[in-house]
């Protein structure tokens, strides 16, 4: 456990960030190694079925990690107060909730999953592959919610360390099975789809293990789970504002698929193999973002309003040179990477993949003001502006979908995610500047309150 309420913030944002991010790299190897595989062994249809529900499993498991991230933010405010009771009941309810959700979720998911891919017109050369491989990711759902709310309450707690390991120790499983389900098993697309469950299965394992073994704080008895209506209602009011914002965006993204799916395979294809390199060079600035949650929450709960705004300053200063640099490697070895995926013998692919990147890239320092931005007003405690923005974003990304998709074709709808961007930064920034006034407006009267006391006591 560490606190990040004392020290330079700039220095504690950078150590807490390293292994989170480490961490979200192997995550991302789960689906990425997928990919590869799929790819390589099973050729180009295979790799567009499996990327075709790429924006669904946004959609289903994005509301999961809101929701448990949202969790973990009352869980960090109390641990930067100091209150260890209130810690363990914070636990105790995003057990409690996390569980319902994953039953809910689970149904929902695999009964509409087929109507779903419909509607975003999935090409019929795919349906059923694409079906397969995210039926079994939704019945999955359990093992994503259960390492997500555990890696986060560890997060909360200041240990990025410790997620990091068990995600790369279930990645390296994940790799070994990807390989025996789909090369020696021949389970095609279900092989690699089961792979990344087991994987998830075994790093939820090794957190359960671990907080019973390491972590007195987190060892919940019965008498934790007597909570009241106050417990669920706190926790909900700053929870399912972030799952739903991460579903707003993501309905968004499902628009954009079927947009995609209407172009063709090659369209697909090329989405798929450069919106995954995109998410790794997106890492680090999501990265800084989630660690602005968890310092923000801390210190908000310490009453350290300033190291708030400080903090808040060198995230973005950090971030978005992480952005600048990121952007200009994706563009200039963006058609080396997207090898890694497919043949080098599909040109087109290739090509429409750079055109991707040549729009993206170069405005990835707007995601990171995005990042840092909603994530310190969530570790705020702040849920209404984050979904605002997020429907905002929704908004600009169904616009670019449905009409600059008509109007350009495939770049127009390269453009939707910037475009959503810059919506949701304006949002977003005008809520934080008032967030510093309050933030200010707190620290006059913590000090004053400190001054009445000392001339009490004198």
């Amino acid at each position: 456990m560490k606190e990040l309420t004392k020290g330079s913030p700039v220095k504690l944002i950078l150590l807490f960030t390293i292994p989170l991010l480490i961490g979200n790299i192997f995550q991302q190897l789960y689906a990425t190694v997928d990919m590869i595989i799929v790819g390589k062994t099973l050729g180009k249809t295979p790799l567009a079925a499996v990327g075709s529900t790429g924006s669904l499993n946004f959609l289903i498991i994005g509301f999961a990690v809101g929701l448990t991230s949202g969790l973990s933010i009352l869980t960090a405010q109390r641990f930067g107060a100091e209150d260890f009771r209130g810690v363990k009941k914070s636990f105790a309810v995003s057990i409690v909730i996390s569980a319902i959700v994953t039953v809910i979720l689970t149904i929902l998911s695999v009964l509409f999953v087929h109507p779903m891919l419909v509607i975003m017109q999935t090409p019929k050369a795919i349906i059923h592959d694409a079906q397969n491989f995210i039926t079994i990711i939704f019945l999955g759902i359990f093992a994503s919610i259960a390492f997500n709310l555990l890696s986060n309450v560890l997060r909360a707690l200041g240990d990025s360390r410790t997620p990091l390991v068990f995600l790369i120790i279930a990645c390296v499983i994940n790799i070994a099975l990807d390989l025996f389900f789909i090369i020696i098993m021949d389970w095609g697309v279900a092989g690699a789809a089961i792979a990344t469950v087991v994987a998830q299965v075994l790093a939820s394992v090794c957190c359960v293990i671990y907080i019973y073994q390491k972590i007195p704080l987190l060892q919940l008895r019965k008498k934790d789970f007597q909570l009241s209506k106050q417990d669920f209602v706190a926790h909900a009011r700053v929870a399912f504002p972030m799952a739903f914002q991460t579903s707003i965006i993501a309905i968004g993204a499902v628009v954009l698929q079927g947009a995609l799916n209407s172009l063709g395979t090659n369209v697909v294809a090329a989405q798929t193999a450069a919106g995954r390199i995109d998410q790794f060079a997106t890492l680090p600035m999501m990265s800084f973002g989630v660690t602005m949650a968890t310092y923000t929450a801390q210190n908000y709960g310490a009453k350290q309003y300033l190291r708030i705004i400080q903090g808040v300053k060198q995230g973005l200063m950090l971030s978005c040179s992480f952005a600048v640099i990121a952007g200009a490697l994706v563009i200039l070895f963006g058609k080396q990477l997207v090898k890694i995926f497919i043949s080098a013998s599909e040109i087109k692919v290739i090509e429409l993949a750079q055109v991707y990147f040549n729009i993206n890239a170069s405005l990835y320092w707007i995601l990171a003001i995005l990042f840092i931005l909603r994530y310190t007003l969530q570790g705020l405690g702040q849920s209404v502006v984050p979904t605002i923005a997020g429907i905002m974003e929704l908004i600009m990304r169904c616009g670019a979908a449905i009409f600059l998709t008509i109007l350009l074709g495939y770049p127009g709808a390269a453009a939707a995610s910037p475009l959503a961007w810059i919506g949701s930064v304006v949002v977003l920034l005008a809520s934080y500047v008032k967030s510093i006034q309050r933030l200010k407006t707190l620290e006059k009267e913590k000090q004053m309150k400190i001054e009445m006391e000392h001339k009490t006591v004198g």
